[in-house]
Protein backbone atom coordinates (compact mmCIF):
# COMPACT_ATOMS: atom_id res chain seq x y z
CA UNK A 1 0.00 0.00 0.00
CA UNK A 2 2.90 2.37 0.65
CA UNK A 3 4.57 1.80 -2.70
CA UNK A 4 1.58 1.71 -5.03
CA UNK A 5 -1.66 2.54 -3.21
CA UNK A 6 -4.85 1.74 -5.09
CA UNK A 7 -8.24 0.20 -4.35
CA UNK A 8 -7.14 -3.11 -5.91
CA UNK A 9 -4.01 -3.17 -3.76
CA UNK A 10 -6.21 -2.43 -0.73
CA UNK A 11 -8.39 -5.42 -1.66
CA UNK A 12 -5.30 -7.61 -1.94
CA UNK A 13 -4.17 -6.33 1.45
CA UNK A 14 -7.55 -7.31 2.91
CA UNK A 15 -7.01 -10.86 1.64
CA UNK A 16 -3.57 -10.95 3.26
CA UNK A 17 -4.97 -9.61 6.53
CA UNK A 18 -7.68 -12.31 6.43
CA UNK A 19 -5.03 -14.98 5.94
CA UNK A 20 -2.95 -13.64 8.83
CA UNK A 21 -5.63 -12.56 11.30
CA UNK A 22 -8.82 -14.34 10.25
CA UNK A 23 -11.77 -13.72 7.96
CA UNK A 24 -13.47 -11.19 10.24
CA UNK A 25 -10.44 -8.90 10.11
CA UNK A 26 -10.29 -9.17 6.33
CA UNK A 27 -14.03 -8.63 5.97
CA UNK A 28 -13.81 -5.41 7.93
CA UNK A 29 -11.29 -4.08 5.42
CA UNK A 30 -13.28 -5.33 2.43
CA UNK A 31 -16.43 -3.70 3.76
CA UNK A 32 -14.51 -0.44 3.89
CA UNK A 33 -14.00 -0.73 0.13
CA UNK A 34 -17.67 -1.22 -0.79
CA UNK A 35 -18.20 2.48 -1.46
CA UNK A 36 -15.09 2.77 -3.66
CA UNK A 37 -16.39 3.83 -7.11
CA UNK A 38 -13.52 2.23 -9.01
CA UNK A 39 -14.43 -1.19 -7.54
CA UNK A 40 -18.17 -0.91 -8.20
CA UNK A 41 -17.96 -3.24 -11.21
CA UNK A 42 -14.91 -5.25 -10.15
CA UNK A 43 -16.01 -8.86 -9.75
CA UNK A 44 -13.26 -9.74 -7.32
CA UNK A 45 -14.64 -7.43 -4.62
CA UNK A 46 -17.84 -9.46 -4.11
CA UNK A 47 -15.91 -12.69 -4.77
CA UNK A 48 -13.50 -11.95 -1.93
CA UNK A 49 -16.35 -10.79 0.28
CA UNK A 50 -18.24 -14.02 -0.49
CA UNK A 51 -15.24 -16.13 0.42
CA UNK A 52 -14.77 -14.35 3.74
CA UNK A 53 -18.47 -14.57 4.57
CA UNK A 54 -18.40 -18.29 3.78
CA UNK A 55 -15.46 -18.77 6.13
CA UNK A 56 -17.50 -17.03 8.82
CA UNK A 57 -20.41 -19.42 8.26
CA UNK A 58 -22.67 -16.77 6.73
CA UNK A 59 -23.69 -18.93 3.78
CA UNK A 60 -26.71 -16.97 2.55
CA UNK A 61 -24.76 -13.72 2.43
CA UNK A 62 -21.82 -15.52 0.80
CA UNK A 63 -24.09 -16.98 -1.88
CA UNK A 64 -25.47 -13.52 -2.70
CA UNK A 65 -21.94 -12.14 -3.06
CA UNK A 66 -20.80 -15.00 -5.31
CA UNK A 67 -23.87 -14.50 -7.49
CA UNK A 68 -23.18 -10.75 -7.70
CA UNK A 69 -19.56 -11.48 -8.60
CA UNK A 70 -20.74 -13.85 -11.35
CA UNK A 71 -22.87 -11.10 -12.85
CA UNK A 72 -19.82 -8.84 -12.98
CA UNK A 73 -17.37 -11.46 -14.26
CA UNK A 74 -15.84 -10.73 -17.62
CA UNK A 75 -15.78 -14.25 -19.03
CA UNK A 76 -17.75 -17.47 -18.95
CA UNK A 77 -15.14 -19.50 -17.05
CA UNK A 78 -14.99 -17.05 -14.17
CA UNK A 79 -18.77 -16.76 -14.16
CA UNK A 80 -19.14 -20.56 -14.00
CA UNK A 81 -16.60 -20.83 -11.17
CA UNK A 82 -18.36 -18.13 -9.15
CA UNK A 83 -21.75 -19.73 -9.71
CA UNK A 84 -20.30 -23.06 -8.57
CA UNK A 85 -19.09 -21.37 -5.39
CA UNK A 86 -22.58 -19.91 -4.92
CA UNK A 87 -24.18 -23.34 -5.39
CA UNK A 88 -21.76 -24.90 -2.91
CA UNK A 89 -23.08 -22.63 -0.15
CA UNK A 90 -26.48 -24.37 -0.18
Amino acid sequence: MQTAPSPVVALNRAVAVAMAFGPAAGLELVDGLLAEPSLAHYHLLPAVRGDLLLKLGRNDAARAEFERAALLAGNARERALLLAHAAATR
